[in-house]
């Protein structure tokens, strides 16, 4: 998403949303959204090497959504309860 320019101010609207830990939880996350019309955007980040060797999972990914500040609300009730998926906490300056 691309910041806001008024009158020699920025407004960034998106937030770091959640992470997620599984490539299934990132699809059905996608679909939710879509579904909803909510605007995200997925922040793709590899594990580092002795995370993955430690680690007894499969899983080598690690997804950053981000979304607009307006939708936090929303998005939280829809996937609350979501296994693989951590919430970010939202600062009063996020929000």
């Amino acid at each position: 998403m691309s910041a806001a320019v008024f009158e020699d101010k920025l407004y960034n609207r998106e937030v770091a949303f959640c992470k997620v830990y599984s490539l299934e939880a990132k699809e059905k996350l996608e679909k939710i959204f879509l579904k909803n019309r909510i605007s995200y955007f997925i922040e793709w980040q590899e594990k580092p090497f002795l995370q993955r060797v430690m680690n007894s999972s499969k899983e080598k990914n690690i997804f950053t959504i981000r979304i607009n500040e307006a939708d936090v609300d929303r998005a939280r009730e829809l996937i609350a309860g979501m296994e693989s998926v951590k919430l970010r906490k939202m600062e009063q300056n996020d929000k």
